[in-house]
């Protein structure tokens, strides 16, 4: 079998081991990265396509007459015409759950910075004013303590479940959005009651129709004026001018947001703003821990290797 890592560089720096990975996939051939020029030539001559983000269209597809399997280094699957794969009779696996403790761990970094305004009163401390006005530096931002808040989750599923976990150590209460799209289910909370009652709403939904711009003006409008929004999900749940202006003009508590519409943000977007005030915006690296990125090229192995056996573990299609 021959196989081909699109795009290595986006999941290791060197840092991984790939025994397992070279094991199951046989003859492998790991690109730092693949420009859209290069796909044809890359995958197609090649059994097997391990890769994150490169995009394989129908297009593609159609010019890779041995192509078996996809495997994704991502859970998502939207780089991939999977209608096209289905016809064409090519498998592909993603990989679930590698990154849960990774995820939660990052939303709550942020929650934890946003709630505590660390970059703003760590500035404090560097550019005189603590020594200039103690008064004012201790108590220049508002601080809560989060037990006794409510945190909000949106997309019950591994990721929603592992960061509300981790919210009862700080004692908070924990509520559940009712699916987008779908009718109400026991226990959860329509979308409009949902916001108005979170301190903290925390997205860990797929990017879907029902989705797709779920948080624009009207719900940031509905949330508390001292609120946070965290999205570590899809760039595409968030109307980003919406968030920036509701953050400039004082009419929500702040934002942490891993995962913007384009990524990169070759084009910009409204949330890049420096002068918004505590807005906390990292390059999607929720799910990059070393010890998640290595978990996830294991469960590619595992993949590729139930593949080749029959089986349809991590099979999307």
């Amino acid at each position: 079998m021959h196989t081909v890592f699109l795009d290595y560089d986006t999941v290791s720096t060197g840092d991984l081991d790939t025994t397992a990975l070279t094991r199951a996939a046989g003859d492998i051939r790991f690109c730092p990265s693949t420009a859209d020029s290069q796909i044809p030539d890359r995958i197609g001559r090649a059994n097997i396509a391990l890769l994150n983000k490169v995009q394989l269209t129908r297009d593609r597809l159609m010019q890779a007459p041995d192509l078996k399997l996809i495997a994704l280094a991502a859970t998502g699957t939207d780089n991939i015409d999977l209608i096209a794969a289905r016809e064409r009779g090519i498998a592909v696996c993603n990989v679930r759950s590698y990154c849960s403790a990774s995820v939660a761990q990052h939303v709550w970094a942020m929650i934890l910075s946003l709630t505590q305004h660390l970059s703003a009163y760590a500035r404090l401390t560097v550019d005189g004013t603590w020594a200039a006005n103690e008064e004012y530096a201790v108590l220049a931002h508002p601080i809560r303590e989060l037990c006794g808040l409510t945190l909000g989750i949106v997309g019950w599923g591994e990721l929603g479940r592992a960061v509300a976990a981790r919210a009862e150590a700080f004692g908070m209460r924990v509520i559940v959005c009712g699916r987008p799209g779908a009718p109400l289910e026991p226990g959860r909370m329509a979308l409009e009651e949902f916001l108005r009652t979170a301190d903290i709403v925390s997205l860990h939904c797929p990017s879907t129709a029902a989705t797709r711009g779920m948080i624009g003006a009207r719900e940031l409008a509905l949330m508390k004026r001292d609120a946070l929004l965290i999205n570590a999900a899809r760039g595409a749940l968030v109307d980003s001018q919406a968030l920036a202006d509701a953050l400039k003009q004082g009419r929500l508590g702040g934002a942490g947001i891993d995962v913007l519409p384009q990524e990169p943000p070759v084009d910009g977007d409204p949330l890049l703003d420096a002068r918004i005030p505590n807005l906390i915006v990292t390059p999607h690296i929720a799910w990059a821990a070393r010890e998640a990125r290595q978990r996830c090229l294991d469960e590619m192995a595992a993949n590729i290797d139930e593949f080749l056996r029959g089986g349809r573990r991590g099979r999307v299609v």
